[in-house]
């Protein structure tokens, strides 16, 4: 059999790993095996972060949304719920910059999803009275 002679490709691939590990701190910007770890380690977290800074927006606007809907005497749900009736369609992004930058345009929508609710308020059904024993 043969000698496979490797030339330059574990030079280039180590080279190659080290350029991606600048910055790091200690030996992981230094050392092949450390710096194969930390850079393996950071791009799962990298991958995984993406995702997850999507839910993390989404939630911001929910908490904004609700904390200037409560200044209209509306939770989040019951405006959502009336913006809804009212078939008015605005993302949470939207909404929770209306509500920040411009509180006048938010009240306009929180008094919109207060009309519809009353038009859309569900029918109460009386409740049966517990018999004792």
């Amino acid at each position: 059999m043969p000698r496979v002679k490797r030339g330059n490709v574990l030079q280039k691939r180590h080279k190659k790993i080290l350029k991606f590990a600048k910055g790091f701190r200690g030996s992981k910007s230094n050392l092949f095996i450390a710096a194969n770890q930390a850079i393996m380690q950071a791009w799962k977290n990298a991958y995984r972060d993406r995702r997850k800074r999507k839910r993390d927006f989404r939630s911001l606007w929910i908490t904004r949304i609700n904390a200037a809907a409560r200044q209209h005497g509306l939770s989040y749900s019951l405006l959502m719920n009336g913006l809804k009736h009212a078939n008015i369609e605005v993302n949470r992004k939207m909404l929770a910059e209306l509500a920040v930058n411009n509180r006048e345009a938010f009240a306009a929508l929180a008094t919109t999803a207060k009309a519809n609710l009353a038009h859309h308020a569900p029918k109460k059904i009386p409740m049966r009275e517990t018999v004792k024993a």
